[in-house]
């Protein structure tokens, strides 16, 4: 079990380097391309990662067999919570201190990886974990 687990956090891990990978191309295209402000980026760059993350994770990391409408409500949850806190931790680091924007946003990509493996762990995929069937 215990490897399994392991294996578990690695593909969640991969999965989430790749969604950074869009957040962050997303996130510097909008910066070089617009004049919006650190809040809108940032939150265009989040909701493109967080589907493609969403997405990979619940059918290749948890392979979960859950409602999908179910599951995504409980992962856009995390959101509610996790958006507003790091859009201000975001606007407060860059606006006020005047923080790099780069450097802020690396800051919350860090921080929604590891809270949202735990959440999505343990909250969103916990009671169907591993009750998708695959397709051989």
């Amino acid at each position: 079990m215990k490897k399994k687990e392991i294996l578990r956090f690695i593909k969640f891990t991969f999965f989430s380097i790749s969604a950074g990978l869009i957040e962050i191309a997303s996130f510097t295209l909008l910066k070089e391309l617009t004049t919006w402000s650190y809040s809108v980026r940032y939150l265009i760059a989040l909701a493109l990662s967080v589907v493609w993350n969403f997405t990979l994770n619940r059918n290749f990391t948890f392979h979960s067999a859950a409602n999908v409408p179910v599951a995504m409500f409980k992962a856009f949850l995390f959101y509610v919570v996790f958006t507003p806190a790091s859009t201000w931790l975001g606007d407060y680091l860059t606006g006020t201190l005047l923080w790099n924007e780069y450097l802020v946003t690396g800051i919350n990509m860090l921080l929604n990886f590891v809270l949202e493996f735990f959440y999505q762990r343990y909250f969103v995929f916990r009671s169907s974990i591993d009750t998708r069937k695959s397709k051989k």
